[in-house]
């Protein structure tokens, strides 16, 4: 980005509300939604007790907040990147990226997410005296975090059935590029893929139940409507039709699988709390129709809170009586990166990975896997906060996804550096970041 957009953004409140010479610096002052972050005090009384506390407003004006407690050096200065929070805040330790992987809503069950890329979310910090309650406020700054970078642009797909949005890097390519798919949430998410094209690849991200004319539910997927997504995407002019993957989170994931066994021409797939077998809904492939596992009803349990708990409820892959319901995997050329969670809630996904990994492996395929101990379901780019519940659109109803909240933080970042590399290494032929866990 230009060195303007690099720049620190900083501000110290009008005197009366704030102590004279202490600053909050936080760097950059706008940066792309992955990048990490540096947050600076100096000007503080040795050994002096203040609370950080991070604020963010959705497009729907809900708040999400965190406060975490920290203790002045004997230079009166703090650091995140060096200084460990106390107990009592929502992280403790040397948390850099705390602040924005531990904010949590106001209102109970919201997810945080993106529906406008093009406009930044604005990151609210205020350092405060002592800790509990909050003391004068003592400096405050802002951040800016994009979806799109600079030279990024955003086209509408509408052509022939196929719905969705395609993100171009800057550059003449061709490119690389990935089809990103979510799951039964429905709708058109675009976070993800708007942040993957800001990495050198042309992303599709693509609808395909509940978003403006196709279907309102699962019921009736056809194959045929991912190939028209294919063929589009092999034909656009930025595009290197030969250098093609695909992403899914949950059943996104299975669709993704199922792309690269069925269709010509992906070369790598990335597979996130997925299921090794076709789930939910029939999948009609042309001349024949997958069918799909199912869950029982009588599983089905729900938390003190209410929230619906399918984690035990899925028909098991392994069943001789669901064998027709198993992607084989194995008949596709592609590479495979398969991520999950231990703590996943909605169904389980580690124990799926497991599968899928020997199945390919038994025919000397290429894959990669990690399991990461304490994530949920949603494994999204780094520093989207925890959600372990929310409200289901397609079940109209809270849903448990699991997770705890530094594990799935440390998860979502290691993951991300595992995505980027594998599309790297598969689609560019090169590498691009260490994976640190």
């Amino acid at each position: 980005m230009l060195s303007l957009l690099r720049r620190p953004l900083l501000f110290v409140p009008r005197s009366g509300r704030t102590m004279s010479g202490v600053s909050l610096r936080v760097s950059p002052g706008r940066c792309l939604y992955d990048e990490p972050l540096q947050l600076q005090v100096r000007g503080l009384s040795p050994g002096q007790d203040v609370s950080l506390r991070t604020a963010l407003t959705d497009e729907a004006g809900e708040l999400f907040t965190s406060v975490a407690l920290y203790r002045a050096d004997s230079g009166g200065e703090l650091e995140l990147s060096r200084s460990p929070a106390l107990e009592g805040g929502s992280y403790t330790g040397v948390e850099p990226e705390g602040p924005l992987w531990s904010l949590e809503p106001q209102t109970p069950l919201r997810r945080l997410l993106k529906k406008d890329v093009r406009s930044p979310f604005q990151l609210r910090f205020s350092l405060h005296q002592a800790h509990c309650p909050p003391g004068a406020l003592l400096a405050a700054a802002a951040q800016d975090r994009s979806f799109m970078g600079e030279g990024v642009t955003r086209e509408p797909v509408r052509e022939g059935r196929v719905r969705g949005s395609l993100f171009l890097p800057p550059g003449y390519g061709p490119f690389p590029a990935i089809i990103d798919l979510y799951g039964t949430g429905g709708g058109l998410m675009e976070h993800r893929a708007s942040l993957l094209a800001n990495h050198g690849f042309v992303t599709m991200a693509l609808a395909y139940f509940s978003y403006e004319d196709l279907p309102d539910n699962l019921a009736g997927l056809h194959l045929d409507y991912f190939r028209e997504a294919l063929e589009f995407l092999k034909t656009h002019q930025k595009v290197n039709k030969e250098r093609i993957g695909v992403i899914g989170l949950s059943k996104g994931a299975d669709l993704a699988v199922s792309m690269a066994t069925f269709l010509p021409g992906i070369k790598a797939v990335v597979s996130i709390s997925g299921c090794n077998a076709n789930s939910f809904t029939p999948l009609h492939c042309g001349e024949f129709v997958m069918p799909c596992l199912m869950f029982q009803g009588e599983k089905i349990k729900f938390t003190e809170a209410g929230e619906l708990d399918i984690s035990e409820s899925m028909d098991d892959p392994s069943d001789p009586n669901n064998h027709e319901s198993i992607i084989p995997a194995e008949k596709s050329p592609a590479a495979f990166l398969i991520l999950s969670g231990l703590d996943d809630k909605n169904w389980p996904s580690a124990t799926y990975m497991e599968q899928i990994v020997a199945r390919l492996r038994d025919h000397q395929k290429n894959v990669e896997y990690q399991c990461y101990p304490g994530a949920g379901h949603l494994l999204e780019p780094p520093y989207f906060p925890l959600c372990k519940a929310s409200h289901h659109k397609l079940s109209g109803m809270p849903m448990l996804w699991g997770g705890q909240t530094k594990a799935h933080a440390k998860a979502q970042e290691d993951a991300w550096k595992k995505i980027q590399n594998f599309f790297s290494r598969h689609l560019k032929g090169t590498d691009t970041i260490k994976s640190h866990i």
